[in-house]
């Protein structure tokens, strides 16, 4: 089983290991693209400032960023688990888990970058900013880049393991198996249930679907365990407590597992 997750808007703003080595992280035969996307944002990034914040989507406050994209190759890195901060991994603890089920995270845990494509949790990083979301000159949208980068490497390592999918929409966009592959890709979506006029009704939740999808996936590395199919997974997590649901899928179709919230 591999759990996918997002990066985080908010990431840690400095390291303290030694810089940047490619060969090092996940999926080393992605070095060349990594440098190609590094090259392209280093260049966005020595030009015109007010242009740079534009294209990565950045506001008056956040031009620091522009530095650390500046330093990436060079600067002090720290582990993608210390990196990534925000809703997702505060719920998650990927430091914590590091450090009591290590070879679990560093087996299944996968994070998507725009800058990167895909990182494991122990993975040395710099500090940097660029969201999968961004058109990158000169290659374009950085989902569609990283879908043809990733598509053979992530189908070889993913081999027919089952996919708990966390991720945001642009980040799910870089790597989407086909065919029956899809069949083993669930996506954790996040429903809240509330009781109106006396009638049940139900709501997908958008911002605070991070802590839940942090939840499940810590519940799921913290208890070990090992599902082959979407009904095993759906099982074990009702097992450990979670309230979950698990439509009827299609041939062919990545799976959609519903976590329901009541409140």
């Amino acid at each position: 089983m591999l759990v996918l997750l997002p990066p985080s808007e908010g990431k840690a703003t400095s390291g303290e290991g030694p810089a940047l080595d490619l060969g090092t992280l996940t999926l080393p035969e992605l070095a060349p693209a990594r440098e190609e996307v590094l090259g392209a944002l280093t260049e966005l990034c020595s030009g015109p400032e007010e242009t740079a914040m534009d294209v990565l989507g950045l506001t008056p406050g956040q031009a620091d960023a522009l530095k650390r994209n500046l330093d990436a190759a060079d600067a002090p890195t720290l582990r993608a688990a210390d990196l990534y901060t925000g809703v997702l991994y505060d719920r998650l603890g990927l430091p914590d888990l590091l450090e009591s089920v290590p070879d679990r995270v560093r087996e299944r845990v996968l994070v998507f970058s725009g800058l990167w494509g895909v990182v494991g949790a122990a993975d040395r990083l710099p500090p940097y900013r660029l969201s999968m979301g961004v058109r990158l000159p000169p290659l374009g949208g950085l989902g569609a880049y990283w879908r043809r980068v990733l598509a053979e490497p992530m189908g070889d390592l993913a081999g027919d393991r089952l996919l708990v999918d966390c991720r945001s929409s642009a980040y799910a966009a870089a790597f989407k198996p086909r065919g029956r592959a899809a069949e083993r890709l669930v996506s954790v979506r996040v429903l809240r249930e509330r009781t109106v006029d006396g009638r049940i009704r139900r709501s997908v939740v958008s911002h605070m679907a991070k802590a839940t999808r942090g939840d499940i996936a810590r519940s799921l590395l913290l208890e070990g365990v090992e599902a082959a199919t979407p009904e095993e997974l759906a099982q074990a997590l009702r097992d450990l407590g979670h309230t979950v649901e698990l439509p009827e899928g299609r041939p062919g179709s990545a799976r959609v597992l519903d976590v329901v919230e009541t409140g």
